[in-house]
């Protein structure tokens, strides 16, 4: 039996709202499957279970805010000598209503078991009688099976994103939508019983909703508290968002329209300012908490390097004609690997300054600064960066960018960094200079990969030039380090073979 707890996602969390359970008691869960989702000051994020094993006991309901490392459920495992985790997710055979004993034999895929038996007798379930045989090959939880199953939607028609192929909640709720809008008629055929919201910590009002309907209420100014939801349970769904915003008045013609996020601090002390979620001003004043913390406690020094990326232009044309186009990399994903084997080499800079002193890191792991297009940063981390081939960094960095910019991160991608990189080059500027997320000792910035007149050999030429400044912690180095870890960032972008 092991506790499944509130994570830390992240330095300056210290609490956060648990806003759905993907799983209930009784399913089985697997390493690295999502399981609860939950929302910070920044962003919901898709919490991962770190154990094989069966759900047991859920101690946190939806809505509840409760402090990082509070326990949120207890999982069965194998290890208890108590329960077998099949290899396969439960189907609904015709055993599905029988729970092995601990010594029993692990059943086929299309049989289901339940959870730990404590003993050796075999006990009811009272699980839905046997489904076709194609039904019970479809990877997913009671739970899921249920939703599906109050809106009418067929599994077996539904390409799961989750471990092995597995149907999530939100693969679910994507075909609801993708049912609504095909034909309203059917969904409103038939109404589910849905629940009374419930009432967050501090007296707030919760209302269940998908994190993507979150994240569209406050791009578009809806307040989510006074909706009711036509999804499962009352859950409020992206559609009805949308219908809200639409119902909403116009307005007056005498006066300037105003943006929908610009129009959220008027209404300050209203539901959607004062609810927890990813709301700008909240997400504006964890950053504001962290910057102001990093610039009074820690002594930063900064440095400069241009370095020649004619090499490294020449070596990714190369690369990337080799590959399909969903393959190809971009120069970012160089400065990654770059900074990852610099770190290596450099470890003064890889690492933490805690209370008693410095830190380093035994892995290099790189936080991400990605920008939101509705304002504001997240920094998900792509751990072990210098174990990782530049394919691999190219393919985790469109991951973590893209979960970033959805609000979708997932737990796993906000492990605590060791060194933080930003790239402002999309946007043109010669260069960027970062402050360093506590309790990390350094920040790596890239400014814009420019033409630029250059002396080689003694010739006078044109060359893809980028500028990269390192801000360092005092503390932890000086600055003949910070400048050997910048010329080694170079000299692996003038030789990127060794990449």
């Amino acid at each position: 039996m092991v506790e499944f707890r509130m994570p830390s996602l992240g330095a300056d969390m210290d609490s956060g709202t648990l806003l759905h359970w993907l799983v209930r008691p009784g399913d089985v869960v697997h390493r690295g499957e999502i399981v609860a989702e939950v929302d910070t000051a920044k962003a919901a994020i898709e919490v991962e279970c770190f154990d094989d094993g069966v759900m047991g006991e859920i101690l946190v309901d939806e809505g509840a805010t409760v402090p990082v490392g509070a326990v949120l459920a207890i999982i069965d495992t194998v290890a208890d000598g108590t329960s077998e985790v099949p290899q396969e997710p439960a189907g609904e055979g015709e055993h599905a209503a029988l729970v092995a004993p601990s010594h029993a034999s692990v059943p086929s895929a299309t049989d289901e078991t339940g959870s730990a038996a404590g003993a050796g007798n075999l006990e009811p379930r009272g699980r839905a009688p046997a489904r076709t045989e194609r039904h019970d090959r479809v990877r997913a939880t009671p739970l899921i099976r249920q939703l599906a199953q109050e809106a009418g939607i067929d599994l077996s028609g539904i390409a799961g994103t989750g471990v092995g192929g597995r149907i999530l909640r939100r693969d679910v709720e994507r075909a609801i939508e993708d049912a609504r809008s095909r034909t309203t008629a059917a969904a409103e055929a038939r109404e589910t019983p849905r629940r009374q919201p419930a009432t967050a910590q501090g007296g707030q009002r919760f209302v269940p909703a998908t994190g993507y309907a979150r994240n569209l209420a406050r791009t578009l100014g809806v307040d989510i508290t006074s909706l009711t939801g036509s999804g499962p349970d009352g859950a409020v769904r992206a559609a009805d968002v949308r219908s809200a915003q639409m119902a909403a008045p116009s307005v007056d013609a005498g006066q300037p329209a105003i943006s929908a996020t610009a129009a959220q601090p008027r209404r300050a002390g209203g539901p959607a300012q004062t609810s927890r979620g990813h709301g700008k001003p909240e997400m504006r004043q964890a950053i504001a908490a962290a910057m102001t913390h990093s610039k009074q406690t820690i002594p930063h020094y900064y440095l400069s390097s241009t370095i020649d990326l004619g090499a490294a232009h020449e070596w990714l044309l190369t690369a990337n004609t080799a590959v399909p186009v969903a393959q190809r990399m971009i120069m970012a994903a160089l400065h990654l690997r770059a900074v990852a084997l610099a770190a290596r080499e450099v470890p003064a800079v890889n690492g933490h300054w805690l209370s008693d002193g410095f830190h380093p890191s035994a892995t290099v792991d790189i936080g991400v600064i990605v920008s939101l297009r509705g304002g504001g940063i997240l920094a998900p981390t792509i751990t072990d960066a210098d174990n990782e081939p530049l394919p691999a960094i190219m393919s985790r960095l469109r991951g973590v960018v893209e979960r970033a910019r959805s609000t979708r991160l997932r737990s796993s991608d906000t492990a605590p960094a060791s060194i933080t990189v930003t790239n402002l080059g999309e946007l043109g500027v010669d260069s960027v200079i970062g402050v360093i997320p506590p309790p990390q000792v350094a920040i790596v910035g890239f400014g814009a990969v420019a033409e630029k007149p250059c002396a080689v050999a003694g010739m006078l030429g044109v060359r893809p030039m980028v500028t990269a400044t390192l801000a360092a912690d005092h503390r932890a180095s000086d600055g003949a380090v910070g400048a050997r870890f910048l010329n080694t960032i170079a000299e692996l972008l003038q030789h990127p073979e060794q990449l």
